[in-house]
């Protein structure tokens, strides 16, 4: 939660330090990526505590959350770090081939990348394994498969952004993605199964009854379906 908040604070500082350069990179603020990074790890790390709170609040207090945090902040910190400092030297973290150098730290920022997003599979593993003799019930499950989604789609999306730049210049509002060879609206579906599946699963058990189980069922069938039409079309255009 710490982590998170200081997150929260760098996104808030660079925003003000970016007031007073107008430096741009491929047509956007320099500062851009950086404060989409910070305040992404910031929910993210929130969101590794919220969801483990949720359904099993003892795991919190054991060694295995213990390792998954550490591998969050040191992956998701790693990622920061180099992305700021890149911006600072107003040159480009992702898809910079221009030496041996920057090439080999574009492609270790794909495998930490893949760290990150594994933290949130170990945690759904972990939940699976403290299940009990009782059923889980459907925000469990919904907590679950939102983090082995976050996993699973967000490191098949990530490799294929990895080769795969978006075009250049600000694209859609707030987001920056464009509606056409942009691997990022599916990889942004990716991350954030994280959050929209367990909030999915919360609604379902609260006012759907009965139906809980098929509408927790049918909306990850749905995210998936999505997620693969958005990179279908973003590899197809």
């Amino acid at each position: 939660m710490v982590y998170g908040a200081l997150m929260w604070l760098a996104c808030g500082l660079t925003y003000l330090f970016s007031l007073s350069d107008a430096r741009a990179l491929r047509e956007v603020g320099i500062w851009v990526k950086p404060m989409k990074f910070m305040a992404a790890t910031a929910l993210f790390a929130w969101t590794t505590v919220w969801v483990t709170e949720l359904v099993n609040a003892p795991l919190t207090h054991g060694q295995a959350y213990r390792g998954i945090c550490i591998l969050l902040v040191v992956t998701s910190f790693f990622e920061v770090a180099y992305i700021t400092y890149q911006a600072s030297q107003g040159a480009a973290s992702h898809y910079n081939n221009s030496d041996p150098w920057h090439a080999f730290m574009f492609g270790l920022m794909g495998i930490v990348a893949v760290g990150l997003t594994a933290s949130q599979g170990w945690l759904g593993w972990e939940i699976w394994k403290a299940r009990g003799i009782s059923p889980l019930s459907v925000t469990a499950w919904g907590v679950i498969i939102g983090l082995t989604l976050t996993f699973l789609l967000s490191t098949v999306s990530g490799f294929l952004l990895g080769g795969n730049q978006p075009p250049a210049g600000s694209g859609l509002p707030l987001v920056g993605w464009h509606l056409y060879k942009d691997i990022r609206p599916s990889h942004f579906l990716g991350v954030h199964a994280q959050q929209l599946i367990p909030l999915w699963a919360i609604f379902a058990e609260r006012f759907l009854g009965v139906y809980s189980t098929q509408a927790l069922a049918a909306g990850c069938s749905l995210y998936v379906i999505l997620w693969g039409l958005l990179t279908w079309s973003s590899l197809s255009t």
